[in-house]
Order: C-alpha cells, then sequence, then structure tokens
C-alpha cells in the first residue's frame, strides 16, 4: 500500500511540476505562489483514487496523469481559499504557512483563480490521455459540476451559514456530501471516464464507493479535530469547536462518530466485491481514510 501510495504521489507530483507556470515567467509572485500551495505537500488522496480506479478498470498509469492533476489542481485551489481570513482564517496548512500569510491575501484569491482555470486546460489539452473530445468535455463537465455550487463550493456556503447554528445530521451530512464529497467522487469518476467504454455494471458500484469514502473522510477530519495531533496534522488542531461549526463528534459523540466512519467505509468495501485484484488500491484507500492520522 504505501509503494503504491508513494508511486501515484509521485506521479502526480511530477505531473503538477509540468502543468505549473514557472516563476520565471511573468507574473513571477503569482507563479512562484501557484507552486507553493500545490506542491511538496498533502496527501494527493484524490489524484490516487484517479490513479486506483483507472487501475481497476485496465487504463495505463500515463493515461490518468492528466486528470489526476486536474483534480488535485481543483483541491489545491479551494484550500487556498478556504483558509482565507473571510473563510476559516487559518494560519497553517500542511506544516507551513497558508499561502495568504507566506504571500498576501490578494495574491492568494489569485492563486485559487488561476488554479482552478488550470485544471479545465489540463483536461483539454493534455496529449497523453487517448480520451476523445466527447470524453474529455465529459471531464471539464464532471469537474465543473463537482466544484462549482452544486458541489464543492456549494458545501463551502452552507458549511459557512452553519457557524454558530444548530442542524441536524441529515443536514450534516448534505452539507459535507457536497464540501468534501463532491470531488472524491469526481475522482473516482474521472479515473473511470479515462477508461473510455467501460461496463456501467462496475462504474455503478464505484460512484457508491466514492460517495461512501467521500463522507467518511469528512468523518474522520471532524474527529481528528478533536483527537489529532497539529504537528502530524500540519494545520491547527481544535478550529471547528472554536469556531463554533458543527462536527459529528459535537453532533453523535466521538463513539457515535467513530461507529458511522466504520460503517461508511464496510459499506464502500463492499461495492468492490465485484471487482478483481486490479481494485485491491481502491480496498488500501478506503481503510487508509479512517486510519490516518493527519
Amino acid at each position: 500500500m504505501k509503494e503504491y501510495m508513494q508511486a501515484c504521489q509521485e506521479r502526480c507530483e511530477q505531473a503538477l511540476e509540468t502543468w505549473l507556470p514557472s516563476p520565471a515567467i511573468q507574473p513571477e509572485r503569482l507563479h512562484e505562489a501557484m507552486r507553493y500551495a500545490s506542491l511538496g505537500g498533502g496527501k494527493r488522496v484524490r489524484p490516487m483514487l484517479v490513479y486506483a480506479t483507472g487501475r481497476a478498470l485496465g487504463v495505463e498509469p500515463e493515461q490518468l496523469d492528466g486528470p489526476a492533476c486536474a483534480v488535485e489542481l481543483i483541491h489545491a485551489y479551494s484550500l487556498v481559499h478556504d483558509d482565507l481570513p473571510a473563510m476559516d482564517d487559518d494560519d497553517l496548512r500542511r506544516g507551513q504557512s497558508t499561502c495568504h500569510k507566506a504571500y498576501d491575501e490578494a495574491t492568494a484569491i489569485l492563486v485559487g483563480d488561476a488554479l482552478q482555470t488550470l485544471a479545465f486546460k489540463v483536461l483539454c489539452d493534455d496529449k497523453q490521455m487517448l480520451a476523445d473530445a466527447a470524453t474529455r468535455l465529459t471531464m471539464v463537465q464532471t469537474l465543473a459540476l463537482a466544484s462549482g455550487s452544486r458541489g464543492m463550493a456549494g458545501g463551502q456556503a452552507l458549511d459557512l451559514a452553519a457557524v454558530g447554528r444548530q442542524i441536524d445530521l441529515a443536514q450534516l451530512e448534505n452539507m459535507h456530501i457536497h464540501k468534501t464529497g463532491a470531488l472524491i467522487r469526481a475522482s473516482v469518476k474521472l479515473g473511470a471516464l479515462a477508461a473510455g467504454g467501460a461496463d456501467q455494471g462496475p462504474v455503478t458500484h464505484l460512484d457508491h464507493y466514492a460517495k461512501c469514502i467521500g463522507l467518511a473522510f469528512q468523518v474522520q477530519d471532524d474527529i481528528l479535530d478533536v483527537e489529532g495531533d497539529t504537528e502530524i496534522l500540519g494545520k491547527t488542531l481544535g478550529k471547528d469547536q472554536a469556531q463554533d461549526k458543527p462536527t459529528y463528534p459535537a453532533l453523535i459523540g466521538m463513539s457515535g462518530a467513530k461507529e458511522m466512519a466504520e460503517a461508511l467505509i464496510q459499506e464502500a468495501l463492499e461495492s468492490l466485491l465485484d471487482l478483481d485484484e486490479r481494485a485491491e488500491p481502491l480496498r488500501w484507500l478506503a481503510e487508509y481514510i479512517i486510519n490516518r492520522k493527519h
């Protein structure tokens, strides 16, 4: 598992290095900040899901570098914007100063804007992908939907609106299905789309797998915000409680949150029963999501 994850992380890092503009090109400060926010850190869970899904469906890794890079660029942009004072107001990300602290708020806003648009350029222009124009268009649509008001951005809006309010479990799940789950789900779909004419049966099961692990990922994040270690997490501990945000431990208790995460992972694994040994990395990633410490 560790070897596979490291291989995926290295492939993604190399793809990001290739697509991110050089800091020697104008505007130098913006390009430097884009690389600061994207390279040399992070778990790369979403790219790993692209690679693992493609592998399960028989796609060669080089055909997956573009989609993996694109989804990570969207994720990186979202973190830069989420950390801004107007959002979560964080000083620490991946063990280093957040982008707006290392540079400034205006640069951080522009970094997010530029990373987002670069993601769609990658899907359109990557020459290693064998996908035809129609499939690339579907990939662009998939990533756009997952990133926008009906996906990640909408989930963030719901999150901000919920601060200081009492919401029920269904509302909390809906918020995180959009905020965290949408991009994780899109990662799996992008890997499946790279397979071209893959059977819809496995694709449907893979989508359910993605829905389950996307929600489990956020439940584990909430748990780590209480029980984690700032040095290991690489970000400030206890921010959710300090900002009076609704979380799974706050709503159903710590033991209830852990039971929920475990149940979601078991449901995700059951969705993969009809897939062969090529799907092993997807099974590893499901287990990793609730056993991770950061």
